[in-house]
């Protein structure tokens, strides 16, 4: 028994004495941290893996959560910007057609094109020299439509919700297509040259459409986006452009106006009736 005690005693005084040196609680410190984040990093590889396909497409990279909602959120904070890398280097060929601008400025925004007029439904923007130039999105959205025209050139819309619609016209080259979602300021054609509007040579036909009906974008430029989606647009009668394969209909009313002209004029010179008949009777007398 006595031997059986001076053990325990000499193991209990090897404890006490590891004890007071002072590495040894550092060291059970460093170790302790160490198993921890070992199974730390290990439950957190071990929990990405075992992510299904869905749930990984609603994080991201960073294990933030990626939503389409957040998308929508954040394209509504963007300020509309004008569709060029450079909004310095813009030069307006052609403004919007506004019914409560000076005769002056209605006058410049109208579009001659097959002996006819007609109003602006956008605003035309060029560069110095009339060289081609990157066109890019002036906010985030989804391209609803990417097709060639024959009269406008390449047309691309851009869908940004809640009724709002941008649209460029007189495009030559696209690099996007239908379904694709793009972001502020990416490239999304060459500008070019088109049919409808030929003195402007290159350049973008950029338009603001607030449920269907077309915006002054030069309003709007710097504007965040979704104080363009409370912009509750005018009942307005716009008057479309011409297509390549309809006739124009201001030729045809232009016409009946004429028509109606001549009738009129034939009206005027028939001969009148008499005003009462004494003097129809005084008539007849007198050629008796």
């Amino acid at each position: 028994m006595r031997e059986e005690e001076k053990k325990r005693t000499s193991q209990q005084s090897k404890v006490h004495k590891l004890f007071r040196k002072r590495w040894i609680f550092p060291a059970i410190y460093l170790a302790s941290a160490a198993i921890i984040l070992t199974a730390v990093l290990w439950f957190q590889a071990n929990g990405n893996n075992n992510l299904s396909e869905d749930a990984k497409d609603r994080y991201g990279q960073d294990g933030t959560a990626y939503t389409e909602d957040a998308m929508e959120v954040n394209a509504s904070l963007e300020n509309l910007k004008m569709p060029l890398v450079n909004d310095k280097d813009a030069v307006v060929k052609k403004p919007f057609y506004d019914d409560q601008a000076s005769k002056k400025q209605q006058e410049a925004a109208l579009v001659f094109y097959n002996n006819t007029y007609h109003p602006n439904t956008g605003v035309d923007l060029a560069i110095e020299g009339d060289k081609s130039f990157d066109v890019t999105a002036a906010a985030s959205g989804t391209v609803t439509k990417a097709e060639k025209d024959p009269l406008l050139g390449f047309v691309i819309e851009v869908d940004h919700k809640d009724g709002l619609v941008t649209q460029y016209q007189s495009l030559d080259e696209a690099t996007v297509e239908v379904g694709d979602v793009v972001k502020q300021g990416q490239v999304l054609a060459k500008a070019g040259k088109n049919l409808y509007n030929q003195e402007a040579n290159n350049h973008v036909h950029f338009e603001i459409r607030k449920d269907g009906v077309a915006i002054n974008p030069s309003d709007y430029f710097g504007k965040s986006v979704a104080s363009i989606k409370e912009v509750k647009a005018a009942e307005v009668t716009e008057q479309q452009p011409p297509t390549a394969e309809e006739p124009l209909k201001d030729e045809e009313t232009s016409k009946d106006k004429e028509e109606s002209k001549q009738e009129d004029k034939t009206g005027d010179e028939a001969p009148k009736a008499p005003e009462n008949k004494e003097q129809s009777a005084d008539e007849s007398k007198s050629n008796a």
